[in-house]
Order: structure tokens, then sequence, then C-alpha cells
């Protein structure tokens, strides 16, 4: 595991100075221009360490600005990468002139239009919520059809403010849902934002009763804090245990970063209720169908968030989106409704679910 994290940094680093290289060859710039060119393109790439060494001891605003800048950084220089090697490759098989990629206007122009394109469509598409409906008939008992709002991953915080938060209750507030059900990460990575900016106030304005179960960045931030920030916004936490409401039972688990959190089996009981499970992180899914869940709903994944981030996921879980079915246990992994770091969606999109329980 180490190693795999030391080769990982020096492919990082490695491919900084070279993305580095291609900025400096291919601006048309003065020796001075390049430099200063270089040094904001490697001081963004930095900002992310100065956010995590002092982002607690810095004001609000200065630490939301390092951290936007840097988290945006990072997408720019993923793609950025992708976009100097195709033109590297292009030049080798001479389907690229070399004038292109040196001191020139018009490679510069290119690569930088179409990076600000792509990136304005991807901010653009994560700020459109994509509402995602699901029906699941039940021969289980309901007194009548239950209709449940779902969502993940808002990573609420530097990013994520509390305006848009008010817009996201906005939308689940127009759905009048009977239930709403968070799968986990709602607070990003730090508690401070979310508790000098009144984040609760937002959350106590949904109009349905809201359970929860903690996802990894509730342990990042403190899950301590984290529970109390639940509780301050209205919020049933539901860790590693269940409740009752609308007929029927909500398991949630405490997140996987907790190896002493309950089986699956320890939480389930043998009744006739419709059952969620509530899992912030989808692995292992045939626990659920094992302990006869109805219902599993968990996030986690964000899909990727940018593409090929999605391929990676894919390969990862045996289930990174969407609906899915083993025996009689129906699955939804959420691609959720925010994200972490920079605010793009491109190849994946930002979802809430609406659920209707009927017989």
């Amino acid at each position: 595991m180490r190693n795999r994290m030391i080769l990982t940094f020096l492919f990082v680093l490695a491919s900084i100075a070279y993305t580095t290289w291609c900025w400096w060859r291919i601006l048309p710039f003065s020796i001075l221009g390049k430099t200063l060119a270089a040094a904001l393109y490697v001081a963004a790439f930095l900002g992310i360490f100065v956010y995590f060494k002092w982002g607690d001891r810095m004001p609000l605003p200065l630490t939301a600005a390092t951290y936007e800048i840097s988290t945006s950084w990072m997408i720019f220089f993923v793609y950025t990468l992708f976009f100097f090697l195709l033109l590297t490759v292009g030049n080798v098989c001479h389907l690229v002139p070399a004038a292109f990629l040196k001191d020139s206007w018009t490679g510069t122009a290119t690569v930088l239009g179409a990076l600000v394109i792509l990136l304005t469509y991807g901010n653009l598409h994560y700020h459109h919520k994509y509402r995602e409906a699901l029906d699941i008939q039940t021969e289980k008992p309901l007194e009548k059809p239950v209709r449940i709002v779902l969502a993940s991953d808002l990573h609420v915080g530097y990013h994520n403010r509390k305006k848009e938060l008010d817009r996201w209750v906005r939308l689940i507030n127009a759905e009048h849902p009977d239930l709403v059900l968070v799968a986990g990460d709602i607070i990003d990575r730090d508690l401070r934002p979310v508790r000098a900016w009144h984040y609760d106030e937002s959350f106590r304005a949904i109009e349905a009763p809201v359970f929860a179960c903690l996802g990894n960045h509730e342990y990042i931030s403190g899950e301590e804090g984290s529970e109390r920030f639940y509780a301050d916004a209205g919020i049933t936490l539901l860790r590693d245990s269940a409740a009752v409401a609308d007929g029927l039972r909500i398991i949630g688990r405490d997140d996987r970063s907790n190896r002493a959190r309950k089986s699956l089996q320890d939480l389930t009981a043998a009744d006739s209720l419709f059952t969620i499970l509530l899992d912030h992180q989808p692995y292992h899914l045939e626990e659920a169908e094992q302990c006869g869940i109805d219902f599993q709903f968990s996030g986690h994944t964000h899909h990727g968030q940018i593409w090929p981030g999605n391929w990676i996921t894919d390969a990862m879980f045996e289930k990174a989106y969407g609906p899915y079915q083993k025996g009689d246990t129906r699955y939804y992994v959420s691609s959720g409704l925010g994200l972490w770091g920079g605010k793009f969606r491109i190849g994946t999109r930002s979802e809430y679910v609406v659920l209707t329980l009927h017989n």
C-alpha cells in the first residue's frame, strides 16, 4: 500500500512537471511572462497543501477561496494533461506541427479555449440537478403509497455553501415527500464552515422527517461533532440502528470507516415490514440480499465525478452507479447530489432520487 502511494505521488509530480513544461513551451510570452504563468500554475497546486495544513487557522473566506481554487485546479490539471499528451502524440506522428506547440498564440488559444469550454460545460452540468424517479411495487403491507426523496454526498462546507443547500432543499420540498433519506457524506471535510454559516437552518427547512447514516467524510470531519450537527439540523441519525416510519423499517449502517460496526444481520428483524438500508459505501452488496433487505441506497462513488474517473469506479465496485438487483433485493447507488472538490461534472451527473413505494 505504501509503495503504491509513493508511486502515485511520483506519477502526479512527474505529470505536473510535464504539463508545466508544456505550458512554458506553448505560451508566446517573454521569459518573465512564462515564469509568472508557471508560478501561478504551481501555486494553485500547492494551495491544496495550504488548505490541509493551515485552513482551520485562516479566515473563513480565505480558506474557502484556497479550497475552491486548488480543488478546481485539480480538474484543470487532469484535462491539461490529456490535451498535452494528445498534442505530443500528434506531434510525434507528424499530425501536429512543432510550431503549434512552441511560442504559439494559436496553440495557446486552442488549448485554453478547449479547457474553458469543457470546464464551463462541466460547471453548468454540475449545477443542474437531475431527478431520477424510481417506482417499486411490493407485496409487503403498506398503509398507503410512500414517496421518498433519496440523496447522498451533499458535501456541504467551503464550496457547497448555504445558498446552494437552500436550493437543494427547495427541490426536495417541491416533491412533497413523506420521508427524506440521506446516505452519508452530508458534511464535506470540515465542520467549521457548517457551524459558522448555520447550515443546520437549511436542513430544518425540509418539510418531512429526515433520516441519515454517516459517511466516511463525517469521520474525516469528526464523527462526534457530526452527530451533534445532525441533531441540531433535525436529522435522525441511524448509526448501526433502525427506525420505523410510514410503515417502513429504515436501517442505517455506520460507515465502514468504523471497523467495529455491527454486522447487517444484527440490524435486521424478521417481520413483514418493507426494509430500506442506508449504507454509504456500496461494498459487499450480497449482504443485503442474504439478510432479506428489500432496498439498499448507497452513494460514495460519485460515479468518478469526471471522466475517466467513472471508468475507474466502474472497475472498483460491483455497481458504481444506478439501479441494480440481486435476487429479490433492489439497489440504487447514487452519483450524489453534491461532490467533493472542484464543481465540475463531466461524463457523470449530480442527482437526487424520488422513490415511490406502493402495493
